[in-house]
């Protein structure tokens, strides 16, 4: 039998009882002291629930701005195929329309602003669509207000004269249910 030296009688354990403490503190330490960043994302804000059925109601195809946009990321407004960087005045031509046309809304209180996407639309379009969308009331919101009181319109205005810029010019924005890749042509 081979003879034992203290070497082989030493353990070599370390003992880990006070390590899962150590663990279980650090781990309280960063999940108290870190802060959690939040995308802001679109803000949109959504009708409420209702368990009743919608009204439908007959509207005038006048009143009605129709943007789709299909899989290939091609623009289709009211028919016709238009670029993205047209997008905003022809909205605001269409919501405002200055010369009284019949092809364009009736006023800005009956306007409608319909988004339509392909479930193929690249996410970067549909963002880029829908920015020019609210860019378009955004503008007509500032021309509005310098008209009215002489500043821009801004969250910083009293609630009383945002509400009467929204009240002459609001923003129907509505988003329609997209189709199946490749659905829209």
């Amino acid at each position: 039998m081979a003879k034992k030296n203290s070497r082989d009688r030493m353990s070599n354990e370390i003992n880990a009882g006070s390590m899962a403490d150590i663990a279980f503190l650090l781990l309280i330490f960063f999940l108290v002291t870190t802060t959690i960043a939040e995308d802001k994302g679109i803000t949109v804000k959504l009708p409420p629930w209702s368990e009743e059925d919608p009204d439908i109601t007959k509207l005038k195809s006048r009143n009605v701005f129709a943007v789709l946009v299909n899989a290939q990321n091609d623009l289709l407004v009211r028919g016709e195929v238009m670029d993205i960087e047209m997008l905003r005045e022809k909205t605001k031509e269409f919501i405002v329309n200055p010369t009284k046309r019949e092809d364009l809304s009736e006023r800005p209180t009956k306007a409608i602003i319909t988004l339509k996407n392909d479930r193929g639309t690249n996410y970067e379009t549909y963002v880029s669509v829908y920015n020019e969308l609210k860019a378009a009331y955004d503008e007509l919101w500032d021309e509005m207000c310098l008209r009215k009181y002489g500043v821009k319109y801004s969250e910083d205005l009293p609630l009383a004269w945002r509400k009467s810029i929204k009240d002459e010019i609001p923003m129907v924005l509505s988003e329609a249910e997209p189709t199946n890749f490749g659905e829209e042509k």
